[in-house]
């Protein structure tokens, strides 16, 4: 069975410098817990900024879904990095806690930008879910460190009908606002998605 290598790419298609990156980097991912088609490489004619794309996926393998995109750009000296689009890869127009910037020779670079990787990859993530009738009806995944929000659902059919007519009248379930911890509740059920350890994880 073919092995798909971590951020495949044609060496063809990169400078020499970006193959000294992209080299020593898919080295590194070597070691990581993650799924290596999670990683993307792509050379700058394919990117918004024509620049070199290393991109990671962090992912809920449970549910199958797509919970943060991770991004690096390179230059050939520079990096900047931060949480990006999933789908054009374009960096925020705010900066956001996960940006990173470093420059210095492909080599350095790169191992700097395969440590924030992995920095973003140790952290704490966990799966808040809220239950209903023993069905999931709202889940939010947020970093157990401090809290932040990366990606929600919620599913009103599923939900109490109490809870259902309370949001309905605020205004924000069905698409028409963001429904949040704070209009939820504690969650039912906390799910340890990366970084966390199952003991004491459920309420």
């Amino acid at each position: 069975m073919e092995t798909i290598p971590w951020f495949e790419h044609d060496d063809g298609e990169l400078g020499s410098a970006q193959r000294e990156f992209a080299a020593v980097l898919a080295a590194r991912a070597a070691a990581w817990q993650v799924d290596a088609l999670s990683t993307v490489l792509l050379p700058p004619r394919h990117t918004p900024y024509g620049e070199m794309l290393a991109c990671l996926d962090i992912e809920d393998p449970e549910r199958g879904r797509i919970v943060l995109t991770i991004a690096a750009h390179f230059d050939g000296t520079t990096v900047r990095a931060d949480k990006v689009h999933n789908q054009n890869f374009t960096l925020p127009e705010t900066r956001t806690e996960f940006a990173f910037t470093t420059t210095g020779t492909p080599a350095k670079t790169a191992h700097r930008t395969a440590t924030w990787f992995e920095a973003v990859l140790a952290r704490p993530l966990v799966r808040c879910e809220w239950l209903h009738e023993g069905k999931v009806y709202a889940l939010r995944y947020e970093y157990a460190d401090n809290g932040l929000g990366l990606s929600e659902g919620f599913t009103p059919r599923l939900a109490p009908p109490e809870l259902r007519e309370r949001l309905a009248a605020e205004g924000v379930d069905h698409g028409r606002g963001r429904i949040n911890r704070a209009g939820l509740g504690e969650p039912d059920r906390v799910v340890p998605v990366r970084g966390v350890r199952a003991s004491g994880a459920t309420r």
